[in-house]
């Protein structure tokens, strides 16, 4: 048995007027003493509604055991806003055990739902609402859109500022193709990861969308005046729902609709850096600090050091021009070598920018390297600062040779061989022996069997009936696995509906009949005809007859979603195990 864990399944975000379930779940262990914190802006309605389930795994012939108790709660969000829960406490053999505090947010209501109750016209449509998302609505400019999002409306010429490029949607999303990707002309970009997936709700303009960041990047403008992030194009596909009778009665079935999106555009005023400008200002726009060192202090001729300055801050850290340092005529100087590590830090980049200046002494004596000195402009305060770090006396004593100005060795050119070289002569005819043969015969060969297996799997591929049998176990497992991730979750309305799905779909590609042409009589006949007993044939119609009953049932037991899981596996199982007739 596992070690004892309590933890908390909630919502991050719920609509005002809504009801919700936040779950506590203790596993491998038996508790007492259940406690929940009170949820500020919702209405506790009833719980807990207490289930337990456990299960064995056998993985190399070493069983193991798990089990979990379930307490959950359900309450109604009443007033919008942003509310921390607190922590549950249970008692597991005398311990007492919490779950982690939380924070949740309850939405306002859409605008349009709340004036269309009102005036008693029909519903607009909503989020997580299959009734007002039908296939006779067309889809507006309101319900699916993408919006270029700047975070100010006017900075400094090098300034950094964040874009947003964001998906709002009251459909559920089947496909999203960008056709024309906005562009960012007169713009340095730093592209930042992200997540794609609709994974919150927002509220905008008093409607309330689920939202995904398609782009977020930092932007350096490279010149003043008004600067435009051109609109993009997007092909997509939603969700939308039509009612439809089955041999289960009148149900819900998804209706794919493409559309064609395309996103505002964005503006913003860039204004000039003052003038004029320092001499020596090196680009930098932000706030930095500045630091120098020699790294190498005991010098000799032909012998390298460097003057590492290092400038750090926040601001176009990548964008820095390097600064001029003034070496004596006597050093031989090589180009800067730079290094740049810098991460987004809010509107900006956050970093520092590393130069090492080389450089070789060519005669002995006593040298000076003159301070290093540039200009920023500080946002903060609008002006330009100069820095001023280094300056170093320089001894140079002699290094290796026998002048005083010694040459650095060019090792680009190495010293000819010298001595027997083992060279070998003589004359081999290979056009006539048998290896050079096989290397023309191999070739051909490999040649020959690829095309024979391409033309064979490219025959099979259009053959959709016998590709979709061949992956009708596949993708009902695939459909199985988050079937039994929802009961873990006590999803109980979702497990069934992914449950009657997995098994429909498998079905369908089984058989070879459409889902929507499904019912008892052809299920059992074509069952039947595939070669599968009366027994698994009964199965399959007592279990969808389960989930069907379970899925519109008003019982909230969930004990049975377990068997219900287990029988599902086991006549899929024995289908696959058939041998067609």
């Amino acid at each position: 048995m596992l070690g004892a864990s309590f933890s908390v399944n909630a919502p991050r975000q719920v609509i005002q007027g809504n009801k919700f379930n936040i779950t506590y779940v203790l596993e491998n262990a038996s508790g007492s003493g259940f406690k929940a914190p009170d949820v500020k802006g919702c209405k506790f309605l009833y719980g807990p509604s207490v289930s337990q389930s456990m299960s064995s795994y056998n993985i190399n012939g070493k069983v193991s055991q798990s089990s979990s108790e379930s307490y959950t709660m359900t309450y109604k969000a009443e007033a919008a806003g942003t509310y921390s829960v607190g922590a549950a406490t249970i008692i597991v053999d005398g311990k007492h055990l919490t779950t982690k505090p939380f924070q949740i947010q309850v939405l306002p209501p859409d605008k349009s739902a709340q004036a269309n109750n009102q005036q008693h016209q029909s519903q607009s449509v909503q989020v997580y609402d299959i009734d007002t998302q039908t296939s006779d609505k067309s889809v507006n400019k309101n319900d699916v859109f993408v919006r270029i999002i700047l975070s100010k409306s006017q900075a400094y010429e090098q300034e950094g500022l964040s874009c947003t490029i964001k998906l709002y949607t009251k459909y559920n999303i089947q496909q999203f193709m960008p056709t024309l990707q906005p562009s960012f002309n007169g713009f340095i970009s730093q592209e930042l990861p992200i997540t794609s997936s609709i994974n919150r709700i927002e509220n905008y303009n008093g409607e309330n969308y689920m939202v995904a960041d398609l782009k977020q990047c930092i932007l350096f403008p490279q010149q003043s005046g008004k600067l435009t992030i051109t609109s993009g194009n997007y092909d997509l596909t939603v969700i939308q729902y039509e009612t439809v009778r089955s041999l289960f009665g009148m149900i819900r079935r998804p209706v794919e609709k493409q559309i064609k999106v395309k996103s505002n555009s964005a503006s913003i005023n860039i204004l000039p850096l003052p003038e004029p400008r320092p001499a020596d200002f090196c680009g930098a726009v932000g706030n930095f600090t500045a630091s120098a060192s020699l790294v190498n202090n005991n010098l000799k001729t032909n012998e390298s050091g460097a003057v590492r300055l290092v400038i750090k801050g926040t601001g176009n850290v990548k964008n820095i021009k390097t600064p001029t340092v003034t070496f004596p005529t006597q050093f031989d100087v090589y180009d800067p070598q730079v290094d740049v590590k810098a991460n987004p830090s809010g509107n900006s980049l956050t970093g520092s920018m590393t130069i090492d200046y080389a450089f070789v002494p060519q005669y002995v004596g006593k040298f000076n390297i003159e301070p290093i000195t540039f200009s920023v402009f500080n946002l903060a305060t609008k002006k330009y600062e100069q820095i001023k770090v280094g300056g170093y006396a320089v001894n140079v004593a002699k290094g290796s040779g026998t002048s005083g100005r010694e040459v650095s060795q060019n090792n680009d050119i190495l010293f000819v061989k010298k001595g027997d070289l083992s060279l070998m002569s003589g004359n081999y005819i290979i056009v006539n022996s048998v290896w050079y043969l096989i290397a023309y015969l191999l070739p051909l060969v490999a040649f020959v069997l690829v095309l024979f297996f391409y033309r064979k799997l490219i025959k099979q591929r259009a053959n959709v009936a016998l590709m979709k049998t061949k992956k009708a176990n596949k993708v009902a497992n695939r459909r199985l696995k988050t079937a039994r991730s929802l009961m873990a979750k006590n999803k109980r309305d979702e497990f069934y509906e992914e449950l009657l799905r997995a098994i429909l779909g498998y079905l369908s590609d089984k058989l070879i009949i459409p889902v929507s042409e499904l019912n008892r009589d052809n299920i059992k006949s074509e069952l039947e005809k595939y070669g599968a007993d009366n027994a698994s044939t009964e199965s399959v119609i007592a279990t969808l007859d389960q989930c069907e009953f379970a899925r519109y049932s008003s019982m909230n037991d969930d004990s049975d979603m377990a068997t219900v899981y287990n029988e599902a596996c086991e006549l899929i199982n024995k289908i696959e195990n058939v041998k067609k007739k």
